[in-house]
């Protein structure tokens, strides 16, 4: 028991700065292009039709894409940026790409929420569009895009267990190699409820803070 323990324990440390790392990255990426999605389109703060077609396609393309197919696609760029595709950091890339369209579309949506009153007001008491960006639109749509990433941390921790299957380590990895490869029924149930654990810890903390931002709004 005490070995499945540190086993379990090391794998989850993994798998959650896999999962950090990756959504940090993702919204450094997603962010920007869910505003950008959301200020060129027909009705945004600076419509731009054919950049918005553009960049809906581009993103509708990495969407679709299965993660172990992103993954295997993306293994000669993980091997350039970091000489090696095994192992925990090489799999923080292909999930940061993974995770970024589906914030970019989250965040597209939660601003598209957003009254239409309000930014006219905005502009009507002289506010650039950076102003209304910045102090409209992105804090009226927050509690929502909080919700969003929520639902998108939870599955970036089934992509990081399904990221196991190629040698990416972290819970995944360990029900594979330890558990089912080595007919060990109870490594595979403790690193599936540790994945449970970990989800609805996730959840809740994602709830709670939406909850209290619409709140204060």
């Amino acid at each position: 028991m005490e070995q499945i323990l540190i086993l379990v324990g090391t794998s989850t440390l993994q798998t959650l700065a896999m999962v950090f790392f990756s959504t940090i990255f993702a919204v450094i990426i997603g962010f920007p292009l869910g505003i950008l999605l959301n200020a060129t389109a027909e009705r945004g703060i600076t419509p731009h039709p054919m950049l918005n077609m553009v960049l809906s396609r581009v993103i509708d393309v990495f969407r679709s894409f299965p993660f172990v197919i992103l993954m295997i696609v993306m293994l000669p760029f993980t091997r350039l940026v970091l000489k090696t595709v095994v192992g925990t950091a090489p799999t923080i890339i292909p999930l940061s790409f993974a995770a970024a369209p589906f914030i970019a579309r989250v965040t597209e949506s939660a601003l598209n929420e957003v009254p239409e009153g309000m930014v006219q007001a905005a502009r009507a008491m002289g506010s650039t569009n950076w102003q209304i960006i910045r102090k409209v639109l992105v804090p009226e749509a927050l509690p929502s895009i909080v919700s969003g990433l929520t639902l998108t941390v939870i599955n970036l921790v089934g992509c990081s267990a399904m990221a196991g299957t190629l040698g990416g380590g972290g819970l995944g990895d360990l029900a594979i190699q330890y558990g089912y490869l080595r007919f060990r029924t109870d490594v595979m149930i403790a690193a599936v409820v540790a994945i449970i654990i970990m989800v609805a810890l996730i959840q809740f903390a994602g709830t709670s803070i939406s909850n209290r931002m619409m709140r204060k709004r």
